[in-house]
Parts: structure tokens; sequence; C-alpha cells
């Protein structure tokens, strides 16, 4: 059995999913075998606790890449699909995505599915092909940041929160506590993390942050003195394997009116872009995460922005 038959069991694929359509519809079809990078989505929405949607981010992403946003990059003068091949195997197969925040059983059975992310990353990775997952809530970044932990990457994490709560409402593992316990238990060091964009977060949260070492650049900060700000990530990221968890409410409340807990003091796309293009480029890019995108009365913004925020990443790196 070859790699792809391993993998394509654990999915839907793209054209049965809400979306029916593959990411980008790009003209140039792309084979597992010949792929740069392998997308898939995990449309969950099991543990947010405030605004509700993020089920259908992988699917609000979709849409807009296949049929709103055209992928030749006015500011790189390039074709995207020029740049990267990617070859999208569907949604990962849940018990019940939208799962009731109080039963436990359902909540259990989901983060059992969410864990083959484990085998799912490693198979990719074994392949020298990079994992690009489209969410869903930020609680599967706890499992795709450990399934590659064994490579020592810097983590960019692109957020307006830590999510560093050792526990939130009786979950240990939610979306407001990956970080926390990725350090904890020992699968990433507190300095291999960056967070970039924060402006919420508990006073425990905060110390836990500081006291792990982790590198912090709030929305102050980079308002404030973006070329700082970039310059400490160029020298940070030299000569790291990356992992990118990009979570959209990083961007200032007045572009995400979808996601569940928009915050203001954020961030706009010139700035996501500059910080983007800041990563050294004496890395090597291994994994990406986008997450908490949502869709509301068929508002299709967060969709897009998350598509163009990819694109921005790809072009960084290939």
């Amino acid at each position: 059995m070859n790699v792809l038959e391993s993998l394509e069991p654990f999915f839907v694929a793209p054209e049965n999913t809400n979306s029916q359509c593959s990411f980008g519809d790009f003209p140039t079809k792309i084979t597992f075998q010949d792929s740069d990078a392998i997308l898939y989505g995990i449309p969950l929405d099991i543990t947010t606790t405030f605004g509700k949607g993020t089920s259908h981010g992988p699917e609000a992403i979709r849409i807009t890449s296949a049929k709103q946003i055209e992928s030749f990059l006015l500011d790189e003068k390039q074709e995207i699909f020029e740049k990267i091949k990617i070859y999208d195997l569907g949604d990962l197969t849940l018990v019940n995505s939208k799962a009731n925040y109080n039963n436990e059983k359902l909540l259990e059975n989901n983060l059992k599915s969410i864990s083959k992310i484990n085998k799912i990353n490693s198979l990719i990775r074994q392949e020298k092909k990079v994992p690009i997952i489209l969410g869903g809530e930020h609680t599967l970044s706890y499992f795709s940041i450990k399934s590659i932990a064994n490579e020592n990457p810097i983590i960019i994490h692109f957020d307006a929160h830590r999510d560093m709560k050792p526990i939130y409402e009786r979950k240990k593992i939610c979306h407001t506590t990956p970080f926390f316990h990725l350090i904890d238990e020992g699968h990433i060091k507190g300095d291999n993390i960056i967070q970039i964009g924060i402006r919420q977060s508990d006073k425990e949260e905060n110390d836990i942050a500081i006291n792990s070492g982790v590198y912090t650049f709030t929305g102050w900060d980079i308002n404030k003195n973006l070329n700082a700000v970039t310059r400490k990530i160029r020298k940070l990221t030299n000569n790291r394997k990356i992992y990118i968890t990009f979570d959209i409410d990083v961007y200032d409340i007045c572009f995400v009116p979808c996601t569940g807990t928009p915050e203001p003091f954020g961030l706009n796309p010139f700035q996501i872009t500059e910080i983007l293009k800041s990563i050294n480029k004496n890395t090597e890019l291994i994994g990406i995460d986008m997450v908490e995108v949502a869709v509301k009365n068929s508002d299709y913004r967060e969709g897009t922005l998350a598509t163009q925020t990819l694109y921005r990443i790809f072009s960084s790196f290939y």
C-alpha cells in the first residue's frame, strides 16, 4: 500500500465536501506524488465557547480560493500554482464536528478523531512534503504541532490570544490551551515559540509565556515599530525549520466579522505580509495550519482573507 492509499480512508474527498471543490482549483492538476504540499481540512467546532462557525472554515477557504480569488499575486508578479504544487486530500472524517460542548462522550470521540493528525502528518513528512491544515478551531494545532515536534521547529504563532491556559471550563485540551500543554508535556520549548499579534491574555497565561521564554510581539509592538519586530524575526528564524499556526483573529476586529473571538488593536494585511516576508530565507517550512475561520450568513470575507494570507505564506517560502 502506498502513502496516498494509507491516507485516503481518513478523508472525505474534496468534491464530496460542502465546498465541492479543491483548494485553488488551479489549472494544472497535481498528483500526490508530484506535490510539494498536502492540504486537508478539519471542520472542527467542538470546544469554542463564544462565537461558533469554525466547522465552515475549510469550506470557506476552498470556495473563495476556487471561485473568487485569482491566483496571480500582483505584489509578487507570480502565479501561486507555479511556485508551489498542492494536493488536496479533502476533509478529515469526524464523528460529529459540531459536538455539544457539554457532551463529554462526543468531545472525547472527536478528540480521538483529530488525534489521527499525528499519523497523517507523519506520513506526509515521511514523503518530504508539507502538511497544510484548514481549520477548524485552534484545538487541532495541539495535535499537529506535536506530530512534527521531533523536527525541532520554530513555531510562529499568529493570534490575538496566547492560548496558554492550563485548563478552561474544565477542559484540558481545547481551543484556549494548546500551547500550554505543548510546552508542559515537553513537545516544544517555550523559546521555540514566537507569538505575533497578541493582545488578550489573563495574568496566568502571561506569566507562563514569560517564564517559558516565549518570544512575544503584541499588537502594540507591531503598530509602534514594525521594523524592529521584523528584524528580530529574521534573526530568530535563521537556519531553522518553521511551522506556522495562523489564527485568523490576529487580524483586527474590522477584518474578521465571523470568527469566534475577534479583538481590537489587531493587525492589517499589509503588516502581516511584511512579517511573513521577514522570515529568514535560510529556513525550511515543515507545516501550516490556518484556524478559526468562519462563515455567517454567507459572509465569506474571512475565507478570502485566509486564502490571500496562505498565498503570501507560500510566496515567502517558495
